[in-house]
């Protein structure tokens, strides 16, 4: 099979235990557990002074894989630089709040410093929503004003994925482009 071609021709790469390792879509043809070995596999010989260039197409591996990235479009590089640092300058301020309490009681708490992006209803009268800080309001300034009006279960900041990350830069570039062209 294709996935067991792939094992083998890692096996045969790594034995040498090389100082560089040049992988190309390295989980094509594995389900999710030979993907998760293979993934264990990388890292592990990372951590032993392995430098390993990576090039796929899955974001979701570059986010579990690599601490730098370069992202190509039509062979030019649109972004790079260090993951956790991207994902931090790409974020938009959005908060995932789960809650139980008055919807009503929670929007008006947001006041005019957040928006109410998204909500869910969860069941067991839970909710949850996205919100959307505004300019200079922090996290901790939107709990006092929520902390007395509805019981917080949970909060999380929202960080793009690199998926996201790609798809806004390559729009970004695609609609200069068509601004160029017209």
């Amino acid at each position: 099979s294709k996935g067991m071609a792939q094992k083998v021709q890692l096996i045969t790469t790594v034995v040498h235990k090389p100082k560089l390792l040049i992988l190309e879509e390295p989980f094509s043809g594995f389900d999710p557990i030979n993907a998760n070995l293979i993934k264990n596999e990388i890292l592990e010989l990372n951590k032993k002074g392995t430098s390993i260039i990576l090039s796929t197409h899955n974001m979701k591996s570059v986010e579990e894989l690599c601490d730098n990235i370069v992202l190509i479009n039509h062979s030019k590089v649109i972004l790079k630089g260090r993951v956790e640092t991207l994902k931090e300058r790409y974020k938009e301020g959005l908060l995932e709040i789960v809650f139980r309490g008055d919807l009503i009681a929670f929007t008006q708490a947001l006041w005019v410093n957040a928006k109410l992006v998204d909500k869910q209803a969860m069941g067991d009268g839970l909710i949850r929503t996205k919100v959307l800080l505004m300019d200079g309001f922090k996290t901790n300034d939107l709990l006092k004003n929520l902390i007395n009006k509805v019981e917080i279960v949970s909060l999380q900041e929202l960080r793009p994925t690199m998926d996201e990350i790609f798809i806004k830069k390559v729009s970004e570039l695609e609609t200069v482009e068509e601004g160029e062209e017209a």
